[in-house]
């Protein structure tokens, strides 16, 4: 119940936080304030996949029987992928990716773009093979 509630604030504070990044400007002297909004909402992204891996840990529990056991090698595939994701949304969370510029716009930005093919790539493997 607990993860459930933090999830819960975990969401309802997501879209707050890329209000705040869709509407900053890198160029202006809120720089400060976005550079905080982009952290902050990397911090929640990576609670929240956190979340959602350890609640599909919970169904990879063969003892629980909670899973068909044909199953547990996709859920498995799927709680790794989750906690990856987490991670690399936790590292994006660091100064530097904010620092460093491509073309002009913070690497944490490219870093998402990435992380977030990665789970569509993921995804669309798992569905090929099964």
């Amino acid at each position: 119940m607990l993860l459930n509630a933090i999830m819960l604030f975990l969401v309802s504070i997501e879209p707050y936080l890329l209000s705040l990044l869709s509407f900053g400007s890198f160029q202006t002297s809120r720089s400060a304030v976005v550079s905080f909004s982009s952290e902050a909402y990397a911090l929640d992204l990576a609670g929240l996949i956190l979340i959602m891996g350890l609640f599909t840990h919970q169904l990879t529990i063969e003892e629980r029987k909670l899973v068909d056991p044909a199953l547990l090698v996709r859920y498995r595939r799927n709680r790794n992928v989750l906690y990856s994701v987490a991670a690399l949304f936790a590292v994006s969370a660091l100064p530097p990716f904010w620092s460093w510029q491509v073309i002009g716009t913070p690497a944490r930005f490219y870093l998402w773009y990435a992380i977030l093919a990665f789970m569509l790539l993921s995804r669309l493997s798992g569905r090929i093979r099964t």
